[in-house]
This record gives C-alpha cells, structure tokens and sequence, in this order.
C-alpha cells in the first residue's frame, strides 16, 4: 500500500510519502502562516524523490485537526482533491493521535496538547499498548487552569507532548509525576503510520465524509462541496 500523508494542522506544515515498510520521501516546513505556498513544492519533491505517480497513491492520509483553522481547511481541500483526482479513499487522522504515537514510551500516560490560539488548548490522554498508545479519554477544549486540572486528577506518571511551550508560565509547575517532551507538532511521517492501522481495519470513509475537526466554530465557513477533482493530480 502506498500512502501519501498531508499534515497541515499546526505551524509545522508536512508532507510524506510511505509504505508499511516505512517513509520513502518527506518534506516539513515550519511556518504558521505557509500552508498554501509549501504544500504544492513539497507534493512535487516527494514524488519525484520517491519514483512514485499520484495514480499509483493507493490512499491520502490527512490530518483534519484540531489545530489551525486555516491550515486545516489547506490540507483538507488538497487532500479531498487529490483523492477524487486519483480515485484513492481518504484517512483521516487527529493531530493529538499523530503526537501521541510518536511519543509513546511504554510505560507513561500521555496527555498531547495541540494549540488552538485564543488561549484554549486541545487535549486527549494516551496509555501505552504493545506497540502504540490508544486514545483513552476524550479530545477536549479547554483553556490552561482546566487542562492543569486534568493533570492533577490524573493519578498516572505523564509525559506532556506537544504544544506544551504555548501554555502561559507556570501551568505545569508543581506537577511531580509529570515530564514534558517531544514532539511538539505531529509529522506526516506519523500521520502515516495512524493511517495504515486505520486503512488494515477497513475504517475508509468516502472522501465527501471527512470534515475538518475544529472543536469550535471557525472564524469563516467554507462549502466543501464546491471542491472537484481537478488539478495537476489527475
């Protein structure tokens, strides 16, 4: 199975191209307002690194948030179009579960953290499994005393990952069962591997179902519907 993963949630844009033997060609660029203008160049490079033709892409693993309104709305019609283009079933991903997956180390409980501006966080805890982690708790919206509130009901040693830089000062201080670590925003390269367990389980909604996940309402609305399959990725 080929798999081209678009990650467009956070600051941190990326893209890959991957197999279940591993990644055969990437490109990440860090910039909260670059979405547009990095992902057709980073679609080009890692095709042409990889050998590979968007008609050979057997599904689009896409990152539909939480995170950045604009950025999810960018990859989600790039990805939706590609995959009408092509006629390959899209996947979709959460950003915290692309966080949490890199981040597992067996034994603690991950809580990942996402930055979503207005001073609210997304949230979701992790326990470690054989392998991976599994999302045990809902993804939440809250801001940072509600999210410091949840560490300290939370009996288990964590590890914070994500955006957890973006918290105002002193919200984790005192927490002694709790480390912080990396990474600090999800890769396509994780997208990747999320979307490969999902694609063997047969969970391959119809592109026209996949929506972004905001948690709240977004400052503009847009029609999906008016998306076609058109483009250079016929």
């Amino acid at each position: 199975m080929r798999i081209l993963a678009i990650e467009t949630s956070t600051a941190a844009s990326s893209v890959a191209l991957g197999t279940p033997d591993g990644v055969v060609a990437s490109s990440r660029r860090l910039d909260p307002r670059g979405h547009v203008g990095f992902l057709v160049p980073a679609l080009e490079f890692c095709f042409s690194q990889a050998g590979w033709e968007p008609k050979q892409l057997d599904a689009i693993a896409i990152d539909t948030g939480p995170g950045l309104f604009s950025g999810i709305r960018t990859g989600l019609a790039t990805a939706q179009a590609i995959a009408g283009a092509v006629g390959a079933p899209l996947v979709p991903v959460a950003s915290l579960d692309a966080l949490a997956l890199r981040a597992a180390t067996g034994h603690r409980r991950i809580w990942a953290v996402v930055d979503v501006r207005r001073k609210e966080f997304a949230v979701a805890p992790y326990r470690p499994v054989p392998g991976g982690v599994v999302r045990d708790g809902a993804i939440e919206l809250c801001g940072p005393e509600a999210f410091r509130a949840l560490l300290v009901s939370d009996p288990s040693d964590v590890l914070v990952v994500g955006d957890w830089q973006a918290l105002p000062e002193g919200t984790l201080v005192g927490l002694h069962a709790l480390r912080t670590g990396r990474p600090r925003f999800p890769a396509a390269e994780a997208v990747i591997e999320v979307a490969w367990g999902r694609a063997q389980r047969n969970e391959l909604p119809h592109p026209d179902e996949v929506r972004p996940n905001y948690l709240r309402e977004p400052d503009v609305t847009i029609n999906w519907s008016d998306f076609r399959s058109e483009g250079p990725w016929k």
